[in-house]
């Protein structure tokens, strides 16, 4: 590793006189780091620069591949070797530079002064050893605790993150344990040693917004309780308006913007962050427009331009942009931005230097009136058999009722939402419905017709007529198919197209249509970015012209702005085309800006049905209320003057569900009543329904 010791000027104003009488815990400085790849060589990050007091929360922002990650990697000196280089810049903890010192030194600070909480539990977890192990293992190693004492604080650890039955879960294993859960353990090794700074990498991406609620407010908790520093790095502009002191904002391996929570939200003064905030669809205020976006991607870091790397996609760019890489700039005391036209943003509004342009419009009615429904479900329920039990010691076999009893309707060009925490049974109804699953019992008509009884033939024609749209648009790609092949497969299969060369001619239709050049035809998956290839998706789902779609979180994967030119296209395609949608996801802000109706389900069961306005203007179900207060919304002054109910506990398991209602266990209403019956959607005013006894 070759590091340049020579530093950047220290920051002006006044930070650096509050550094004096409040020393920095953590100072990045003029940071840069490359990998060498057969590519050439990715300018990872260039000049990363940002400090961290003692106890404070700071957020580091931006899209997939601005080098967040990477920064935090360098941070606790964990970068892949030999192709990733720290070329230059300073990393000082408590004033010693980590980049200067021995493996040996580096090693006794990561997990006792500094730890670092990644994305992913269960690959984060070692799948062979226990909990208690594994969080035990750093008190051995760097307080050289007894075994017998290691234990105790493992248990206290387990405690403090929220673990109940601490001392018998110890014993467990990670895949005995729930994502929210194997999370919580991973907080706990963090904060084993009582470090003095945690790094957190998008430590909420894969839970539930009501977990995700549970995690984040434990960790801000614990920062100020112990006075631990943390730097949170993700791309949820709601989790750092909730939880974040300052604000740090980068876009192509830059530094764009640096200022507190209040003012980059309230005042942003770099043009991208402006668009990353209109680009969020928010639960505060009215659903009056379509999502603003940012068009085209980031640049190519191999090749990066020599100007402002935000220019080609900046409706404020000038002839200026292009030549010279803006400074990082004080434009107001304690906010700094990376653009030349910050000042006249400040002085003049972004509507004067060409920013704040109208929000397309195109505001959908609700489904045609008096028009029946294209899709029904009907007393739909699925049970999985996981185990057949034993006969000989008399054990029942273990059954998992993934769906029970769900029912409800879809008219022609309407969009259904079906919204839930992780294991509610969203996908496996749309799988249902998709008839990739048997049905245990009930029934899927779609145009009248059972699709539960109907026997291949009959399902081929059906599925012409049904698509879907799936989560992870790169594993249901065929990496060894051009994308040409893959959206031209279906037609040829079908015998729809005359030709090959017809097809052709359909496939390059259909890529502008959803926003590729027809050249991307034939270019592999792995040539496009993952917005490229959930469009991609989209044509190959659009292409024998179907009636329904199924969309199983088709934007929960993509960075913000690219999620909300996901969203516009859905929405131009089923105006230009009337398609019907069932929308899968957790994202009740999406979710509520896409769909006409939304059902919320919970443990397999329907909570909650209404339109989109009454359900968010009036949610009857408690769950739904929780779901409702957990999502937090991209404004600091908002958050403040919200509710702040987070909501205990976790799902049941769906092999031993509770009796009666099955949200009883978390319920702030819950009685005694609520064990006894399952209780049943009732009617309340037009079109809205909800199953709690207590409305």
């Amino acid at each position: 590793m070759t590091v340049d010791l020579s530093a950047r000027a220290a920051f002006q104003g006044d930070e650096a006189q509050a550094a004096a009488l409040d020393p920095w815990l953590l100072e990045v400085d003029n940071l840069h780091v490359h990998f060498v790849t057969s590519a050439g060589v990715v300018r990872a990050v260039e000049g990363l620069s940002y400090k961290v007091r003692p106890g404070e929360v700071v957020a580091l922002v931006g899209e997939s591949g601005c080098g967040k990650s990477v920064s935090a990697l360098s941070i606790m000196r964990l970068l892949a070797k030999p192709a990733g280089r720290i070329v230059a810049g300073r990393i000082l903890f408590e004033g010693r530079d980590l980049l200067g010192l021995s493996d040996e030194e580096m090693r006794a600070i990561r997990g006792r002064e500094i730890s670092m909480i990644f994305q992913e539990p269960m690959t984060s977890l070692n799948p062979v050893l226990t909990i208690g192990f594994q969080i035990m293992e750093p008190l051995l190693i760097h307080l050289r605790m007894g075994e017998a004492r290691a234990r105790e604080r493992a248990v206290e650890l387990m405690r403090l993150v929220g673990i109940p039955d601490g001392e018998r879960r110890l014993d467990q294993y990670p895949h005995q344990f729930s994502g929210g859960m194997r999370q919580r353990v991973m907080i706990a090794i963090g904060l084993a040693c009582n470090p003095k700074l945690i790094i957190a990498d998008e430590p909420t991406t894969a839970l539930d917004v009501t977990i995700q609620a549970q995690i984040l407010q434990l960790m801000k908790d614990l920062s100020r309780q112990l006075g631990i520093a943390m730097v949170i790095i993700t791309h949820n502009l709601g989790v750092v308006a909730r939880y974040a002191d300052r604000v740090n904002v980068m876009y192509a391996a830059r530094m764009v913007e640096q200022g507190s929570a209040e003012d980059v939200f309230a005042r942003p003064r770099h043009p991208y962050t402006y668009g990353l905030l209109r680009s969020v669809p928010r639960l505060d205020r009215p659903r009056d427009a379509k999502l603003e976006t940012i068009e085209g991607l980031p640049p190519n870091l191999v090749s990066p331009p020599e100007g402002c790397r935000f220019a080609p996609r900046c409706g404020a760019a000038i002839e200026a942009c292009k030549a010279a890489q803006p400074p990082l700039i004080e434009v107001e005391a304690g906010h700094r931005s990376a653009c030349i036209r910050a000042t006249e943003l400040a002085e003049k509004g972004p509507q004067a230097i060409g920013l704040a342009v109208a929000r397309p419009a195109g505001i959908r009615t609700l489904a045609r009136s008096g028009a029946p429904p294209l899709v029904r479900v009907e007393s739909l329920s699925k049970q999985f058999v996981v185990s057949a039990g034993s006969w000989l010691f008399g054990e029942p076999p273990a059954i998992v009722r993934a769906v029970n009893d769900v029912t409800f309707s879809i008219a022609p060009g309407q969009t259904l939402g079906l919204v839930g925490e992780s294991g509610c049974g969203k996908t496996t109804v749309g799988r249902l419905i998709l008839k990739l699953e048997e049905a245990t019992s009930g029934a899927v008509l779609f145009e009248d017709k059972d699709l539960t009884k109907a026997r291949h033939g009959a399902m081929q024609d059906v599925r012409r007529r049904v698509q879907v749209i799936f989560q992870d648009p790169y594993s249901s790609l065929n990496p060894r198919m051009t994308i040409g092949q893959i959206v031209a497969e279906p037609l040829l299969v079908y015998r729809q197209a005359p030709s090959r060369k017809a097809a052709r001619t359909r496939v390059e239709e259909l890529l502008t249509q959803v926003g590729l050049f027809p050249y991307m035809a034939d270019r592999y998956p792995h040539e496009l970015s993952g917005g490229q290839r959930q469009r991609v998706g989209i044509a190959r789902a659009l292409v024998m012209e179907p009636k329904f779609i199924v969309c199983d979180e088709p934007v929960s994967a993509l960075d913000v702005s690219i999620q909300a030119q996901i969203i516009n296209l859905l929405e131009d395609l089923q105006e230009q085309y009337g398609l019907t949608y069932l929308f899968i996801a957790h994202d009740l802000a999406v979710v509520r800006h896409i769909s006409h109706r939304i059902v919320v389900m919970y443990l397999g069961r329907v909570m909650e049905i209404a339109d989109r306005d009454s359900l968010y203007e009036n949610p009857l179900h408690p769950y739904t209320q929780a779901l409702l207060e957990a999502v937090p919304v991209p404004d600091p002054a908002a958050e403040r003057a919200r509710m702040h109910t987070i909501l205990s506990g976790e799902v049941p398991s769906p092999l031993d569900p509770p009796s009666g209602c099955v949200f009883r266990t978390r319920c702030p209403k819950a009685t005694s009543e609520c064990k006894v019956a399952v209780p049943e959607l009732r009617k309340f005013g037009e079109d809205h329904y909800a199953a709690c006894i207590h409305i």
